[in-house]
């Protein structure tokens, strides 16, 4: 038996505007996902490096603070304003949570 969707959604997606705005809402949904992965590995990075010398230390937690806060700015523009499920679900250090938005000079 053939499931056939609702009108009102047949008729809905049918409009040029509605699919237009369906296709950015699905790239906002896949950066969100890309800019979530890029969190894990810059965190799995600071864990799995936890002896290592301080020059190399600040540069993870450096990483790990710009990928965070690329992730909360795509939140943002998907509308999630609250960030502390994420930094309960992540399980974000308060190490890499007070770099969160510095800009940092070049090194030299």
């Amino acid at each position: 038996m053939p499931v056939r969707p609702p009108q009102s959604f047949v008729q809905s997606a049918a409009s040029g505007f509605n699919v237009l705005e369906y296709e950015l809402m699905a790239e906002r949904a896949e950066a969100l996902g890309r800019h979530g992965h890029r969190v894990e590995k810059a965190l799995e990075r600071l864990k799995t490096n936890p002896g290592c010398e301080p020059k190399q230390r600040d540069e993870l937690l450096d990483a790990a603070a710009d990928a965070v806060w690329a992730f909360f700015i795509q939140r943002e523009i998907c509308g999630l304003r609250n960030q502390r499920d994420v930094i309960r679900r992540y399980e974000i250090p308060k190490e890499v949570l007070a770099r969160v938005g510095i800009v940092r000079q070049a090194r030299p």
